[in-house]
């Protein structure tokens, strides 16, 4: 069974405050993720906080890509959700890891838009492997380099 869209949840650690804190760097990385990941950037959304943090989304025509940083911790939190065959948001999930210069990188892998035979849609945790229904926690911690 296929499912609509791919929506990885991204947590990164150790990354450059510097970087963290300057929305249009910040900005530019999650457009450069989308492209990366070959989607369409449709519209892009960006705030900067006081005194420090960026949240911000990058509309696709697949879907979108956000972000909330916390630059005081080296941390940032993304969403990466695409549709379609031609697009592939592990591109995207591990530029902008390398460009936030991320020391760790947690994933949890969500398959979402999957129907039953009831026409009832739902999600998955992780990848579905030989036909099993059951779905083990697909959740990678890796080292960026």
């Amino acid at each position: 069974m296929k499912a609509f869209g791919t929506h990885i949840i991204v947590e990164l650690s150790g990354c450059d405050a510097e970087i963290l804190s300057d929305v249009d760097k910040v900005t530019k990385i999650l457009v450069g993720a989308a492209q990366q990941a070959n989607a369409e950037v449709l519209q892009t959304a960006f705030h900067r906080f006081t005194p420090q943090g960026v949240s911000g989304v990058v509309v696709i025509a697949e879907s979108h890509l956000s972000i909330h940083t916390w630059p005081e911790y080296g941390y940032a939190a993304m969403d990466i959700y695409t549709c379609g065959d031609h697009t592939d948001p592990w591109k995207a999930c591990r530029y902008a890891a390398m460009q936030f210069k991320a020391k760790q990188m947690l994933t949890t892998e969500v398959r979402r838009g999957l129907a039953n035979d009831a026409g009832v849609f739902g999600h998955v945790v992780g990848r579905r492997s030989d036909g099993i229904e059951a779905i083990a926690k697909d959740r990678r911690l890796s080292v960026v380099r």
